[in-house]
């Protein structure tokens, strides 16, 4: 027999508690993928058929799509239907990211249940914002079934500067935001959507400082590199990564926990890695490992690079720590590059301009200015801190 959670999602306060019974007879809505489970791994799009039936009438799916089955950056998903209830679902990534009036023409209300990671550049808060303004200019309600943020209250920089605007950030946030779905959806109403009718159904025994091995919760992965919470954790800094020519293991069965690149020279590498970071200061030891991704960058290419093992999560800093590791191969290996892209959409701006956000941190990474980096990761988010305090619940 399992033991009561330590923590109750929204979602599962708006059955146990039968919340959902004021909703009846309205038309509904519900934006979720496969990781949007109770805590029983309950798919919720199953407990909304069973208790709304006909009522229910769309599923709305982010990124990487119903199942998490699609990979990254600009792979679509389809329309399709979903196999258990038969209910059709609208893909918010492909043709369309952002829900059209014919699809909310035929519901009232559009619940929203997604595990976020706590990262700015994670497509879902920004599906969730195009969600909520479609639902504004629409009359229509929303309520978000609030989840944890795994990688708890903790907050990084740098800031997202307006002209970097893009699918990986639409507003101004710091790339480890410190907030859970419901308190962004609170944000954003605060700053956006002023005249939308939004309710959060808050968890019970969150605390905002939780980790998510805190919960007492088992980890869904909410999107396919991302399958455990310790992936989460480094994320916010590995994706920087991803506007560079090393690979950020994706292909591999540890994807964002390793990265590498065949060019890069291990003996140098670690001897200067270990002058620039410490167990004891900065939570984490990075051991030396060869691999070789099945997909992505340097497929099928032997890379050597490094794993992430993690031995103190409060003191670990992922964006400090990934962007001193770039700079580090930038200054070190005249093969490492910025790639283009195309990325998320944007076409003329490179990969890690979106992904940073901040002019100064992108001269100081091109070796083209001398900044106190912790200046614009930490100390210059007091606004943002006084700001976010009215929107958060725990």
């Amino acid at each position: 027999m399992r033991k009561n959670p330590k923590v109750i999602y929204g979602v599962e306060r708006f059955f146990k508690e039968e919340i959902f019974k004021k909703y009846k007879g309205k038309r509904v809505a519900l934006l979720c993928n496969q990781a949007s489970v109770d805590y029983n791994f309950t798919p919720v799009f199953i407990l909304f058929k069973k208790q709304f039936k006909g009522d229910f009438k769309l599923i709305f799916s982010p990124q990487h799509g119903l199942f998490s089955e699609k990979q990254a950056n600009m792979i679509f998903s389809e329309d399709e239907i979903e196999p258990i209830t038969q209910t059709p679902v609208i893909s918010l990534y492909g043709k369309r990211l952002k829900p059209e009036k014919e699809h909310l023409d035929e519901v009232d209300i559009v619940f929203v249940d997604l595990q976020d990671v706590g990262c700015r550049v994670y497509t879902y808060i920004w599906t969730l914002y195009l969600l909520m303004e479609a639902c504004e200019e629409n009359g229509k309600k929303v309520v978000i079934f609030d989840r944890p943020n795994p990688i708890g209250a903790q907050i990084e920089g740098p800031l997202l500067e307006p002209k970097y605007f893009s699918f990986v950030g639409m507003d101004t946030l710091p790339l480890r935001h410190g907030l859970t779905i419901g308190e962004i959806a609170n944000l954003f109403k605060k700053r956006k959507f002023k005249n939308l009718d939004l309710e959060v159904i808050k968890m019970k025994g969150y605390k905002k400082n939780f980790l998510y091995p805190e919960t007492g919760r088992s980890w869904v992965f909410p999107s396919p590199n991302i399958p455990t919470w310790e992936t989460a954790l480094v994320y916010p800094g590995q994706v920087l990564l991803e506007g560079t020519n090393l690979s950020e293991g994706r292909g591999t069965t540890n994807p964002f926990l390793i990265f590498g690149a065949p060019y890069l020279e291990l003996k140098n590498l670690f001897t200067l890695f270990k002058k620039i970071f410490s167990p004891a200061k900065d939570g984490f030891i990075l051991r030396p490992v060869v691999f070789e991704p099945t997909f992505d960058k340097w497929k099928g290419e032997k890379c050597y690079g490094f794993q992430f093992h993690i031995v103190n999560y409060h003191k670990f800093k992922p964006v400090k720590t990934a962007l001193l590791i770039i700079k580090t191969i930038k200054e070190n290996f005249e093969s490492f590059k910025f790639i283009e892209g195309p990325y998320e959409f944007e076409e003329r701006k490179k990969p890690i301009e979106i992904l940073i956000g901040n002019s100064k941190i992108l001269k100081w990474l091109e070796g083209k200015d001398e900044i106190d980096l912790d200046f614009y990761l930490y100390y210059n988010l007091k606004n943002y801190e006084e700001e976010i305090e009215g929107c958060k619940f725990y």
